[in-house]
């Protein structure tokens, strides 16, 4: 064998050690979410859970995620998309899972706008608005109440409501079903209580597809 063909099946050999690790990692990640969710049920949905879509649908989908996460800005329109093609069949719970620094800010506005019913329009400015706000280096979550001006909220009612102790209590319950289920990235999806061990949006859809299916037949 020359040397050539020798640097090459190095190569593949390493690439197939990878993959095969990368395979075991995400399979032994899904199987420790997956206990974790069977400990604590509780801990995948509260009472004060933001939801999008039919409240009946027979298909939840569970997301933990962070305002500041380029991730879950990119995933929320293909989300929102499987939700509003379903026919009321799947719907979102929103859980908070606030890594970056100053996502605890944005989770103030966010449950401030609740309050006003705006959730879903503020939370579409705050994840449009994100690469002005959210940098990591240097996170001015203080400039988003300027950028949610157009949604019609209320600022100055949604500033003294973002105050308000109970919105604190939110995240703190939030912070302990992260941990409760092992949520280490963002965003981080259940279905149906089945957590998404192999992380894409078509892997997403996979599942929810399965669970439609098996609720609602073919």
């Amino acid at each position: 064998m020359n040397k050539k063909l020798i640097v090459v099946a190095t190569a593949a050999l390493a690439i197939l050690v990878f993959l095969m690790g990368l395979y075991l990692y995400n399979g032994k990640k899904g199987q420790d979410s997956a206990k974790a969710v069977q400990s604590n049920p509780q801990s995948l949905v509260r009472a004060h859970s933001p939801v999008f879509g039919n409240p009946e649908a027979k298909v939840t989908i569970v997301e933990f995620f962070d305002p500041a996460c380029e991730a879950c800005r990119a995933f929320y329109p293909f989300v929102k998309t499987i939700v509003n093609s379903s026919f009321g069949r799947v719907k979102l719970v929103l859980r908070y899972a606030a890594f970056h620094k100053g996502s605890d800010d944005a989770v103030k506005v966010l449950e401030a706008a609740k309050i006003q019913n705006l959730y879903w329009p503020v939370l579409e400015a705050i994840l449009k608005s994100q690469p002005i706000w959210a940098s990591h280096d240097k996170p001015q979550p203080e400039l988003i109440w300027d950028l949610i001006k157009d949604t019609g909220i209320d600022i100055a009612k949604a500033q003294a409501d973002a105050r308000d102790p109970g919105i604190r209590k939110t995240l703190e319950i939030d912070s302990a079903d992260v941990e409760a289920l092992k949520v280490t990235r963002t965003p981080g999806f259940f279905v149906n209580g089945k957590p998404l061990a192999d992380f894409g949006i078509d892997q997403l859809k996979a599942l929810v597809d399965r669970e439609v299916a098996a609720n609602y037949g073919q």
